[in-house]
């Protein structure tokens, strides 16, 4: 024990002579800096996944000459190594924001993440901005600290919420659009469906034929043909698309068509039935519309016919009292 303790003070007394009174804090920092430096390659140095291996491998062959076009693959996504802080980690957020984004048009299986990263990237980017902005104004006068405080958190925070706000503008957009294009869609398939064409025939060329008025409600009508032409289940198809499309007539349709097909009753008697009440609401959602038309005229009405009433009846009126003070005055 007395053998170390002599070592070490030798030791303690040799790093001082040499580098001064914190030689041993240099020399114990110089050391750490080499371990960190020498564990560097271990921690960066990761086993290849044979996931990774496989898809190589299939990028390969599929980049050879005479390769089947469905085997080549897309590019790789540069923001899958930040998925962990890019994508929610809760599982309910993570399908709600994900409904959101089928919802408004997006299917993307990155665009969760996308939406993410538009968020970070526009909030950080426009909060700098507004710090080059405070910082411009701070050397060119003397703003107060709330307006400096205000110029820079107001760019950020409009940053982070303008993909939010597009996604919802969006979202809405495209709802509307189904919603009126909806009516329409069933008669065309009432049409096809007595013609003598099977259900899954007539969502198809349903899909063909109003993509010119309504794209989005044929995309969904396209995406149900394609599912059931793969083998998928088709109640199961159908509630895949009422809950993409977020709109109550389609959820009703779904469900009418469900219930036909458990109960076995005439797929053409439940359509046209649907499709008369579909016929009906669109009517009373335009008269919804032309009766709150005059409540809504009412303020701009007031503003730019009571103004100009009241000059032309009152201005005489004014005028020639004025003009007999100014007598009285004299």
């Amino acid at each position: 024990m007395d053998t170390v303790t002599a070592v070490m003070a030798g030791l303690n007394d040799m790093l001082v002579q040499a580098l001064g009174p914190l030689g041993p804090l240099i020399a114990m920092g110089g050391l750490g800096l080499l371990l960190v430096l020498a564990a560097l390659p271990f921690v960066f140095k990761r086993q290849a996944d044979p996931l990774d291996k496989l898809k190589q491998a299939a990028t390969a062959r599929a980049a050879e000459p005479g390769a089947p076009a469905l085997r080549i693959g897309g590019k790789k996504d540069k923001l899958e190594k930040y998925s962990t802080f890019l994508e929610p980690q809760d599982e309910e957020e993570f399908s709600a924001i994900r409904l959101k984004l089928l919802q408004a048009g997006y299917r993307s299986k990155n665009a969760v993440r996308t939406f993410h990263f538009a968020q970070f990237a526009l909030g950080l980017s426009l909060l700098c901005v507004g710090v080059a902005y405070a910082l411009l104004t701070s050397a060119t006068g003397e703003p107060s600290t709330q307006m400096l405080i205000m110029s820079i958190l107001i760019p950020g925070g409009i940053g982070y919420y303008a993909p939010k706000y597009w996604i919802t503008k969006r979202l809405q957009q495209r709802q509307q659009e189904i919603t009126n294009g909806f009516p329409d869609s069933l008669d065309m398939m009432l049409v096809c469906v007595e013609a003598g064409q099977s259900l899954d025939q007539s969502i198809n060329r349903v899909a063909k034929e109003i993509r010119a008025g309504f794209p989005a409600l044929a995309e969904e009508y396209d995406i149900v043909s394609h599912e059931v032409k793969a083998g998928k289940d088709k109640v199961a198809v159908l509630r895949d698309m009422s809950e993409r499309a977020g709109v109550p007539d389609v959820a009703s349709f779904v469900t009418v068509l469900i219930q036909s097909a458990t109960f076995g009753t005439s797929v053409a008697e439940a359509l046209r039935v649907y499709a008369a009440e579909m016929r009906d609401k669109r009517v009373m959602r335009a008269e919804e519309k032309a009766n709150t038309l005059p409540t809504k005229m009412t303020l701009a009405t007031m503003m730019l016919t009571v103004p100009p009433l009241l000059i032309i009846l009152l201005g005489p009126s004014i005028y020639n009292i004025v003009e007999t003070l100014g007598k009285f005055k004299i």
